[in-house]
């Protein structure tokens, strides 16, 4: 039994070292393995490596080559500028230095050309000096032979070529006035015509007759005396001042106030009524109580317009606007009093607005405002209905209410609901019968272009139409128009009217110039 274990542990030990030894052989070759591919590896990592630090190598002198070629481009840019910028200088040095030689040459030229001038014009003045001076020996020859042909010496001879004219301006004026008087005669039945006419329509249309005169009424027939004054001197006052002609005629207890403006008229009316209460009535105390009564009218047309926007409901209205409705109440259109048409107008607007779904506030805003342009204080050229746009987009009114001030008359295009409302109630309220006169109104615009043609003259401070126009008082002033140029004036401004205007009959001018001399006592 043992020797049977034995060769089996025997064999065991021999396989075991037989093992050992394989397995020592296997590992060494293993390791060889292992190392060979380890240095394999390590020369594909060594290669990799030298292949990337030559890859970026080349890139960082690629971008270090980039890098110079963007620096000296730059470089060259600045360069390239300055040189540009130095040749820009250079050519602008070069053309100054050309204008500069040119502007001397030129100057040289003309003072050469100067000179010589000067020497022609020398030339020149010395052969007028001669010729001049054988004309006045040849004249002298001539006055001499010409005194012994007439037998009239050269004073003589003017006195009487001064004769000679006088007699022909007589006979000239001779004919004018006998041309005149045929020409009156011609016309005296269509005169006769228009007065009877004008009394009648005086008398038959209430209208006219408050849009024209006013009557005065006294207390007694004494007063009349103190209101005319001393030869006529406290009317005439009155008159110059107000610009109203005053009627006094038998008329018991009354004095008529005439005149196309009823503002001027109202002034008359109130500073006449001072002047009778107060009882001091001479030409100082004239003037003074017209000047306070104008500022009160002025303060009443305020109060008026104040009253007219309160009554129809409108906010916000610019004070000047105010102060225009106001001035409506003195104003009239073809007879029919202004402020009362536009507010009948604005009235019209608010219900036809109202009824239409539209903002009858804004309506009657428009409705009142739209005759505007009608009350100037100074004369326009414009279209009353423009003028009055102007005026409200001034003042800062709406768009929709400027439109259909200007488009009432289609002066413009309307562009809102409520501008051709404002139309038609323009129409409405001017189309009722009685409503208006067309007569009146161009008569009343006569009077106005009458009083303008006197302005366009200098030294012209106050013009006045009187006798329904077939009067114009115009006031010079004294330190400007002399007597004798006063009579040129009024022929100059009678011509003008004849040549420009139509109008019927004759129109008589008068010119009254006044000198004062005021000075005050302390």
């Amino acid at each position: 039994m043992n020797e049977a274990i034995l060769p089996i542990l025997i064999g065991l030990v021999i396989g075991a070292v037989i093992g050992f030894v394989v397995f020592k052989a296997i590992e060494k070759s293993k390791g060889k393995k292992l190392l060979n591919n380890t240095k394999k590896q390590a020369a594909a990592i060594l290669k990799e490596a030298h292949k990337d630090a030559e890859s970026i190598k080349k890139d960082k002198i690629l971008q270090a080559k980039e890098k110079f070629i963007e620096l000296k481009s730059e470089h060259e840019k600045v360069i390239l500028a300055r040189e540009k910028k130095m040749s820009d200088v250079e050519k602008r040095i070069r053309d100054k230095e050309s204008l500069v030689s040119s502007e001397i040459d030129k100057n040289k030229r003309l003072n050469k050309s100067l000179e010589q001038k000067e020497k022609e014009y020398d030339y020149k003045i010395e052969f007028l000096e001669k010729k001049e001076n054988e004309l006045e020996k040849i004249h002298n020859r001539h006055v001499d032979m010409l005194e012994q042909i007439s037998g009239f010496s050269a004073e003589e001879a003017k006195k009487e070529l001064v004769a000679s004219l006088k007699d022909e301006a007589k006979t000239e004026a001779m004919a004018f006035v006998q041309t005149t008087i045929e020409e009156a005669k011609l016309t005296a039945e269509q005169e006769a015509r228009k007065i009877i006419l004008g009394t009648i329509q005086r008398v038959g249309v209430e209208q006219a007759v408050e849009n024209c005169v006013s009557v005065f009424n006294l207390e007694s027939d004494d007063v009349k005396g103190r209101i005319i004054g001393r030869e006529g001197r406290n009317i005439r006052a009155l008159e110059s001042a107000t610009g109203v002609e005053i009627i006094v005629d038998d008329t018991p207890e009354a004095i008529i106030l005439s005149c196309f403006d009823p503002v001027r008229r109202e002034i008359a009316r109130l500073s006449m009524h001072k002047l009778v209460t107060d009882g001091r009535i001479h030409p100082a105390r004239i003037e003074e109580v017209v000047k306070k009564t104008e500022k009160q009218i002025n303060q009443e047309i305020i109060e008026v317009g104040k009253r007219t926007v309160i009554d129809l409901g409108i906010h916000g209205l610019h004070p000047e606007l105010i102060k225009i409705v106001g001035r409506m109440k003195y104003r009239s259109s073809y007879g029919q009093n202004l402020l009362q048409h536009s507010r009948e107008v604005a009235n019209l607007c608010g219900i036809m607005a109202a009824e239409m779904g539209l903002n009858p506030k804004l309506a009657k805003r428009a409705g009142l405002l739209h005759d505007i342009g009608k009350v100037p204080e100074t004369e326009s050229e414009l279209p009353h209905a423009l003028l009055g746009m102007q005026w409200a987009e001034k003042y800062g009114e709406k768009d929709e209410v400027c439109n259909a001030i200007g488009a009432h008359h289609d002066e413009i295009e309307m562009k809102y609901l409520i501008s051709p409302i404002i139309q038609v109630c323009d129409a409405i309220s001017g189309a009722r019968p009685g409503a208006r006169r067309q007569v009146l109104d161009s008569y009343i615009q006569r009077l106005k272009d009458l009083e303008n043609i006197a302005f366009e003259f200098n030294g012209v401070q106050k013009a006045y139409a009187i006798q329904a126009g077939r009067e114009l008082r115009v006031m010079v002033e004294s330190g400007k128009v002399n007597d004798t140029k006063a009579a040129e004036l009024s022929f100059n401004i009678s011509q003008k009217i004849q040549n420009d205007m139509t109008y019927p009959g004759q129109v008589k001018v008068t010119v009254i110039r006044e000198t004062r001399a005021i000075n005050v006592a302390k």
